[in-house]
């Protein structure tokens, strides 16, 4: 059913829509936004990786504890 879901034609439409409704000038600078939000969202991840053993632990009463002390 889904075999053939996503053909060359269909992503000429949804380029066309999307040109209509965005407007030429603008699309550079969208691309450009989720370029940037993407390179930041991936930064923070690595962080967040490499940065395992400092996340915050709720203690015995259910206060977060920092559990680098």
């Amino acid at each position: 059913m889904l075999r053939n879901a996503l053909e060359p034609w269909h992503v000429l439409v949804l380029v066309l829509v999307v040109v209509v409704l965005f407007g030429s000038r603008k699309l550079p600078e969208a691309a450009r936004a989720v370029g940037k939000s993407v390179r930041i969202l991936r930064s923070e991840a690595k962080a967040m990786k490499s940065d395992g053993g400092d996340v915050q632990q709720p203690d015995a009463q259910g206060s977060a504890v920092d559990s680098a002390r």
